[in-house]
């Protein structure tokens, strides 16, 4: 069932149009990513969808009563509530039910000696609202708090401190924990990733996967919406175009559609042309004279295909090494990092080679900008070794963007440093990454954090450097600009260490993985999603042997091993039915596919008028529909 649908939606502001004629629907249980360059006017559909603006034309269309939940940018508590009194005023409702079915064993327990029909009427009432009760939760609502405020890093001690009391990352966080308690129809998320620590966002994640009610989310975070949605409306070049799948799956249409334009439009080109060239050659001719007036009314009728035109202006770059260094780059023993009065107790470990990317992750202030800043020269070690290579030059990329002389504009903030290169040279350099004409003149500390970050990169291109160093590289880019970064790192022939929470950098990117804890730090060789695998069977191996040490049993450590390995065979089960689950998804996109272009041949005026024809494409669309219902039923099956 539909419960929003937006048809035929314009919004400009001035004589810039944002949009115009966009239609889309929002089915119960949706999971949909809308996705799109900034300033292509996500934000405003946003708003026009929770009916905070309107459409200069258009209309939209709701379910009746629907409840729509939205995702403030910068919520305030000034209600003096603790944390979990926030919470718990979502509640009202069930505290007030709680209270009248106190208010009704009162009154039962009174007039149970002596039974009358006002007794018969109170078991009734009480009957009636418990089953109500026990049906929204309310014997486990108290439970949901604490699960929700834990996922967002608010644990059992924090419950009483006041919610205007927290920082501003820490009110966000409160705030969409309210939001998702709140159960509404719709969710519409609005950069939900932003002041989250990976711990949160897997939790998340699970956490949406099953949400019962719809999602409409905005984010940079491509990991994010890969483990979140199923359908992409993308707002591009001001119209919305709908895609069946996640981000990647998004991407790998778009792309595939973008060559289908480009070739239908260079065949109709070449078609036009070669039409024109015998209408020259023939018009004149009394004997071919029609055939060419007859050409040249089909080309006047003809749709002529507009170009293509690429999805959005994207910056372009590569790493390029001015040398190679030796097989061996950095090997790092035993090194402990930190302050004299802050030590890290984490004893770091690991070799880094030649071509290996090595991606770090940690909780917030588990001290990973320390480690770079130590491998920088810029902190003293507290114990251990540093050992760097031959050949070794290294690029460094700092998240605080310190590296800018604030007070230049941008053509010398790179010229001064490469004087050689001709002023054209160096626009050319600066328009691909998105300095163009009169931008080229804007003073450094004017420019937004995006601008600061692809400034910072067009000077880490050109040192040609073979080891680069970077401290979460992706902040402050927009989700293309990252592709591009994610782009040139894959296509880099040097060594890349660097800092990041983005998990899909890290998943695209990544060798090896170094993970730093409180007290401890760990190698894993392979991407992200090896050292989520491989991390769980070691908390798996470690809670068996916790189980197995409680029983103290001196025979405990054959149960261990058996509750091990049978973590294992339920997580390689696990892996399985995911693979099954995505090969089913694939399947019903590609039923979908086909019957959406059946049903465009079925409207082809050579097609309305036979008969046999509508019927045997017919047969078709009910066959792939068989086929998609089976395939459905299987993927449903499997996620319950």
């Amino acid at each position: 069932m539909l419960i929003v649908q937006g048809h035929n939606l314009s919004r400009n502001f001035g004589g810039e149009v944002l949009f115009t004629q966009v239609n889309f629907q929002i089915a119960e249980q949706a999971r949909i990513g809308l996705v799109g360059p900034n300033g292509a006017g996500k934000s405003t559909l946003l708003k026009i969808i929770i009916q905070e603006n309107e459409p200069n034309e258009g209309k939209m269309i709701y379910k009746n009563n629907i409840s729509i939940g939205y995702l403030a940018q910068n919520p305030q508590f000034k209600s003096g509530n603790s944390i979990y009194e926030e919470m718990a005023a979502v509640f009202q409702y069930l505290q007030a039910d709680e209270h009248r079915l106190h208010e009704l064993e009162r009154q039962i327990a009174t007039q149970a000696s002596d039974p009358t029909p006002q007794y018969q009427r109170l078991l009734t009432q009480y009957d009636q609202l418990q089953t109500k009760f026990k049906d929204e939760n309310g014997y486990g609502y108290r439970s949901e708090i604490r699960s929700v405020l834990a996922g967002f890093g608010f644990g059992e001690e924090r419950m009483n401190e006041p919610a205007e009391n927290l920082s501003g990352g820490e009110q966000s966080r409160l705030s969409f924990a309210k939001l998702l308690l709140e159960h509404h129809d719709l969710l519409v998320l609005d950069e939900p990733t932003n002041h989250l620590d990976i711990d949160t966002l897997n939790w998340l994640e699970k956490y949406l996967q099953s949400y019962a009610g719809a999602l409409l989310i905005v984010s940079h975070d491509q990991y994010f919406l890969d483990h979140t949605v199923n359908e992409i409306y993308a707002l591009e070049q001001q119209t919305l175009t709908h895609y069946q799948g996640n981000y990647t799956k998004y991407l790998q249409q778009r792309e595939k559609n973008y060559q289908l334009a480009w070739k239908a439009y260079e065949k109709q080109q070449e078609q036009i042309k070669k039409t024109e060239e015998f209408i020259q050659k023939n018009i004149v001719r009394a004997s071919t004279t029609k055939q060419a007036q007859s050409r040249r009314k089909q080309l006047e009728k003809m749709n002529v295909l507009k170009r293509p035109q690429a999805y959005n202006q994207q910056v372009h770059f590569r790493f390029t090494p001015e040398r190679m260094s030796g097989n061996e780059v950095l090997k790092v023993k035993d090194l402990q990092t930190g302050y004299p009065d802050k030590p890290l107790n984490q004893d770091i470990n690991f070799n880094l080679n030649k071509q290996e990317r090595l991606g770090i992750i940690g909780p917030n202030g588990v001290g990973k900008s320390t480690l770079i800043k130590t491998l920088m020269k810029q902190l003293t070690p507290l114990s251990g070794t540093i050992t760097w290579g031959t050949n070794v030059d290294i690029g460094y990329y700092d998240q605080t963007l310190n590296q800018l002389n604030s007070n230049k504009d941008v053509l010398h903030e790179i010229w001064d440093e490469h004087p050689t290169l001709d002023e054209k040279d160096i626009r050319s350099i600066l328009g691909s990454f998105l300095f163009q004409d009169d931008d080229v003149f804007n003073i450094v500390h004017s420019l937004s954090g995006g601008e600061k970050a692809r400034l910072t990169l067009c000077k880490l291109a050109l040192e040609h450097s073979n080891l680069l160093i970077m401290d979460e590289p992706t902040n402050h880019l927009d989700i293309q600009s990252k592709e591009v970064l994610e782009d040139a790192l894959k296509n880099f022939s040097g060594t890349v260490l660097f800092v990041s929470h983005d998990r899909y950098l890290l998943n695209q990117i990544s060798t090896k993985i170094l993970d730093l804890e409180p007290q401890s730090s760990t190698i894993y060789l392979g991407n992200y999603d090896y050292y989520r695998d491989k991390k769980a069977e070691t908390q798996a191996l470690q809670a068996a042997n916790q189980t197995a040490a409680q029983t103290q049993n001196p025979k405990s450590q054959q149960p261990a091993n058996q509750n091990y390995e049978q973590a294992k065979a339920q997580q390689r089960q696990e892996r399985k039915k995911q693979r099954q689950i995505s090969k089913l998804e694939q399947q019903i996109d590609a039923y979908e596919q086909q019957i959406a272009a059946l049903n465009q041949e079925m409207i082809l005026p050579e097609n309305l008028n036979s008969y046999t024809k509508l019927q045997d494409l017919q047969q078709q669309i009910d066959a792939l529909n068989q086929q998609k219902k089976t395939a459905e039923d299987q993927w449903a099956a499997l996620i319950e």
